[in-house]
């Protein structure tokens, strides 16, 4: 195997990195192509339109645990019944992983990190989350590296297949001092976490380049050129997950949601910038005078007398006569409806429609956007399913928790806005004919700790039973009223 240097990476991904500028720039603004005197605006819809899509495909997003080990026992089992302890032990990883995972989420922020990075991964085309050990804050540390600094190696045509990852980034010398101080020590200082083991080194400038270079049995750490630290891969795993915005085929790096709309955005640009002039010169019209050899104090403004020659004639310069104005506006709305289609984000979506529509029109007015918004959480559902995983490992390996046997899955919200009333009518009937039970119904809903909410349920029909029972045996002695109010009070078994 080569011998790995850093300065090799500035050769490599040229392209992919020059993308991530171009497209960085024109959501920032940045969408003219050359610079004039003349007027011109920017009607960022570039911008709007990623940020409206994010939105869509954030919304509602959780997770939920399942004892996965009980299928295995039931097939070494031979189809025999689970016993007590085998179910509660079962039930306890359950509720301990999704109790941890929901800690891990509110201690890293994911809420807004998982926002930023979609927005950022829209945008550039690529997305990448970091998952650690955190040995000074005894925490599960999670994560979004800048993926212009990330450069991945995969065996031949298995894009999965992803052994090597190296990470490129920039501290002051103050933050080198402050993270790694001024000595070396011992790899084993820090309970073999590989983020402490380096006490700096000299440096030329004030600038250094840090690069964390990882595969499955090994990390290494380089400043500069210079390789400060080479040791065995704490975790087994390469703790970094990289996903495409929008794969294509046989293609490892994303595709940007920005490339399919520069044209169009650039047109709306130039034809409303160019309206826009025209209605300027139109408030400050133009004086024409014809058979007129020189012309002194003539001014457009209220009040003026103009003296011109018998033959002369005199007018002001009309820019909107004929219906003109009526072209370049039917023009602009024909690059909007544009704009619309190819950024999958129909007007409805932004909460306005030209016309009144029904539930099942304005499905299908919003089609495109749900399936844009799908084909990006099918690559999402991977990612946040990795990065999940990585948060178990993780727990076992540092927390000494037996998570052994636990499934888990990614649960999204409705894409479109829901009756919740009807989604729970519906959950209702598919828990009574037995498709699916009371916790994935919690799940579907939205409920954080189904467990938890499943054991409240329980206490409170408990107790309402227990005055039903009261209720019963007042009634024998205190009369029809009783008897009365314990009927409206019982809940049906």
């Amino acid at each position: 195997m080569n011998e790995f240097n850093p300065s090799q990476l500035a050769r490599l991904d040229t392209n992919r990195l020059a993308a991530y500028t171009t497209t960085l720039n024109f959501y920032n603004g940045s969408q003219w192509e050359k610079t004039g005197r003349n007027r011109q605006l920017v009607f960022n819809y570039a911008k709007v339109a990623i940020d409206k899509v994010t939105s869509y495909l954030m919304q509602g997003l959780t997770f939920a645990c399942y004892p996965g080990d009980v299928v295995l026992t039931l097939s070494e089992t031979k189809g025999k019944e689970l016993g007590p302890e085998q179910r509660e032990g079962a039930k306890a990883r359950v509720q301990r992983a999704e109790q941890i995972l929901r800690e891990v989420y509110q201690s890293n922020n994911l809420q807004q990190l998982d926002w930023e990075t979609e927005i950022d991964t829209a945008i550039l085309g690529d997305g990448c989350y970091k998952v650690i050990w955190d040995p000074d804050e005894k925490r599960i540390k999670i994560t979004a590296p800048d993926v212009r600094g990330i450069y991945a190696w995969w065996i031949g045509d298995d894009l999965s297949n992803v052994w090597r990852v190296a990470s490129k980034y920039t501290l002051s010398q103050d933050q080198v001092s402050m993270l790694y101080g001024n000595e070396i020590v011992t790899p084993s200082a820090r309970n073999d976490s590989p983020f402490v083991s380096l006490r700096g080194a000299a440096h030329r400038s004030n600038l250094v380049k840090v690069t964390e270079l990882w595969t499955t049995k090994t990390f290494e750490l380089f400043l500069d050129n210079e390789r400060i630290e080479s040791k065995p891969n704490p975790y087994g795993f390469i703790p970094f997950i990289i996903f495409p915005n929008l794969r294509e085929p046989k293609q490892f790096w994303g595709t940007s949601d920005i490339p399919s709309v520069i044209q169009p955005q650039r047109e709306l640009n130039r034809a409303v910038s160019q309206l826009s002039r025209i209605l300027e010169l139109s408030g400050n019209p133009i004086a024409v005078l014809e058979n007129v050899g020189e012309s002194e104090d003539i001014q457009v403004q209220p009040g003026a007398v103009w003296t011109i020659p018998e033959d002369a004639k005199a007018y002001l310069l009309d820019l909107l006569q004929g219906g003109g104005i009526r072209l370049h506006i039917d023009y602009i709305d024909l690059i909007y409806r544009c704009l619309h289609d190819i950024s999958e984000t129909p007007r409805a979506a932004y909460g306005g429609t030209e016309r009144d529509l029904s539930g099942a029109a304005m499905q299908v007015e919003l089609g495109s956007l749900v399936q844009k918004v799908t084909r990006k959480r099918t690559i999402r559902t991977n990612a946040y399913h990795r990065r999940t995983d990585m948060i178990l490992r993780l727990a076992a390996r540092y927390m000494n928790e037996n998570l052994e046997g636990i499934t888990h899955r990614v649960v999204w919200g409705e894409i479109l806005p829901q009756d919740t009333q009807r989604q729970a009518q519906n959950e209702q009937l598919l828990v009574q004919a037995g498709v699916h039970s009371r916790r994935t119904a919690m799940d579907e809903m939205g409920i954080m700790d189904p467990d938890e909410e499943f054991t409240r349920w329980l206490e409170e029909r408990g107790r309402i039973l227990q005055m039903n029972e009261d209720f019963r045996a007042k009634s024998t002695r205190g009369g029809a009223r009783e008897r009365a109010t314990a009927a409206e009070m019982e809940v049906p078994e």
